[in-house]
């Protein structure tokens, strides 16, 4: 990932985590199996380079979120957090990621 280098890719960095974290408490306590979230980007193709990864405890849990639509509400809660900052998905169904810890 690339570091945000200037003030104004700092702030923008900062706000991302604070809106992802933000949701990343909800899934906490709402989705089975769900551990972490983390982002990268690239700030020269910010947001476009946006990519945000959902990691489950486990393969189980990660199918189990597809298939009980969780993984859409998840995808939906990041991208209206995200819409609060300003900050807009350009395709969210591929910058927004699930994985599991098995896989990692």
């Amino acid at each position: 990932m690339a570091r945000p280098k200037s003030k104004t890719e700092k702030k923008i960095d900062n706000n991302v985590r604070l809106a992802l974290t933000s949701a990343c408490e909800i899934f906490l306590e709402d989705i089975p199996g769900f551990q972490w979230l983390t982002h990268r980007a690239v700030y020269s193709n910010f947001p476009a380079s946006l990519s945000i990864t959902c990691v489950f405890d486990t393969d189980k849990h990660q199918k189990q979120a597809h298939q009980d639509g969780n993984a859409i509400k998840m995808q939906h809660l990041i991208q209206t957090k995200l819409l609060h900052i300003g900050v807009k998905l350009k395709v969210p169904k591929q910058q927004v990621i699930f994985e599991s810890e098995e896989t990692l």
